[in-house]
């Protein structure tokens, strides 16, 4: 049973910032032709674990290249003593143990948030709860930007970085520490990747996702202890990665907002023209960051320039991405929909109908991705003209009615798409995403 949530925000942002031209173009375009079944990554990120996973170890490598973890590789490796092994395979194993170190603790942390996943999923649901969430994420996004460092004293990373010793005990052991030193540092990827965990309630997803994580976290500490290669000095590159994370966070922020404000849904618009000016806005983001970090080199011509163009950068580079992905979310098209089942049973069973109840919720990603892709596709919503068709709002699951419905057709999770034939029959049930052929074919056979 997978949900997906604003991970798919998150590493679509991480890894498509630098060509989010194309990106928005090819979406955009894709779901103004009628909502059809496109591979474009935001979508195969949401649907695909293998794609997920992916994406996360991009997020860890991403994380990595932090000020506060990339000056960690070099020491981190002296202190297992990769860099003394007597041949590149022994340096090899030991650099293997040490991110098998990292990827222990945080695959305990992803199964943990995926074993409590069902009570979180009805928090989001609350209002507050998501306000929270939000700030949460705007502070973050705050840290990346400048505001104030997170980070573990000094004094208890120089302590923590000697635990251990030499070997591959110590290797292991030196991993899982350095989880821990680095925590404040992938806070803002780990915490989004956490949400989306829990969300989800799957186990071995959880556990998939947070290893490729771990791993893509521990790639620069495997290859200098590998290879010894020398890894490039920090610098204005760094900046660029904090700016990078800071958008992501503050866009994520935005779409936690939008489920729990209505209001915020309805601000993207449907048709490309408004697109191209969502992605203008991003652009002029992007080039002014560009600036900024160029201005962040030695001996600089442009240092002064370096903080307002930061700031310049940041309002239209958060509205332009938040806008772009907005745009994408919203429905161009959709079924006519009935909100009370009964009603719905009722009228099916009178006119002998087939019937389709959808059980969404605001918080989950993979519920308005059906009704952005698949429903709102003009094959989809011909075919299904013939059926009465009902969604049941489970936001809340102490709503009137929500939990003697979900008890009725046997819901344990979200989405869960039931079909049922004139007779009343349940013929189909989905509990995932599904493209709009695989829906089409699947009503199809239905009588």
């Amino acid at each position: 049973m997978r949900r997906s949530t604003p991970f798919a925000v998150i590493a679509t942002l991480a890894v498509l910032l630098a060509p989010a031209l194309a990106f928005a173009a090819d979406g955009g375009a894709a779901a103004a032709a009628g909502g059809s079944d496109t591979d474009f990554f935001a979508r195969a990120l949401a649907h695909g674990p293998i794609v997920a996973a992916g994406a996360a170890f991009v997020g860890g490598l991403l994380v990595s290249l932090t000020p506060c973890v990339y000056p960690m590789v070099a020491i981190t490796v002296s202190v297992f003593g990769a860099n003394e092994a007597k041949s590149r395979a022994q340096a090899a194993a030991l650099s293997g143990v040490f991110v098998l170190g990292i990827a222990t603790l945080f695959t305990v942390l992803g199964v943990a948030t995926a074993a409590s996943g069902g009570l979180f999923g009805s928090m989001l649901a609350n209002k507050y709860v998501v306000g929270f969430i939000a700030l949460v994420f705007l502070a973050l996004a705050a840290s990346m930007f400048g505001a104030f460092e997170l980070a573990l004293p000094s004094g208890l990373n120089n302590k923590l970085a000697t635990v251990g010793g030499i070997g591959y005990k110590g290797a292991f052991t030196l991993g899982l520490v350095s989880a821990l030193v680095a925590a404040p540092c992938t806070g803002p990827a780990l915490t989004g990747i956490l949400i989306w965990i829990a969300t989800t309630h799957n186990l071995v997803l959880g556990t998939l996702v947070m290893f490729t994580f771990a791993l893509g976290l521990g790639v620069p500490f495997f290859l200098v202890g590998t290879f010894a290669i020398a890894l490039p000095k920090g610098g204005a590159w760094m900046i660029g990665v904090k700016w990078v994370f800071g958008v992501i966070l503050a866009v994520v922020a935005l779409y936690f907002l939008r489920n729990a404000i209505p209001a915020l849904q309805h601000v993207s618009g449907k048709t490309t023209g408004i697109l191209a000016l969502y992605v203008v806005a991003f652009a002029i983001g992007l080039g002014l960051a560009g600036v900024h970090v160029a201005a962040e080199r030695k001996k600089s011509s442009i240092a002064h320039l370096s903080k307002p163009m930061k700031l310049a950068s940041i309002p239209f580079a958060i509205i332009g991405g938040y806008m772009i992905i907005a745009w994408v979310l919203t429905p161009k098209a959709e079924l006519e929909w009935l909100t009370n089942e009964q009603t719905a049973v009722a009228q099916a069973q009178k006119e002998h109908r087939p019937l389709i109840v959808d059980f969404g919720a605001t918080w989950c990603t993979a519920c308005n991705e059906l009704a952005t892709h698949t429903f709102a596709d003009q094959q989809v919503r011909d075919e299904a003209g013939r059926f009465v068709a009902v969604r049941v709002d489970a936001s809340d699951d102490d709503a009137p009615g929500v939990t003697e419905v979900k008890d009725k057709y046997k819901v344990v999770g979200l989405p869960t798409v039931v079909v049922l034939d004139s007779s009343g029959n349940e013929k189909v049930r989905f509990n995932e995403f599904v493209p709009a052929d695989k829906f089409l074919s699947a009503i199809k056979s239905v009588d």
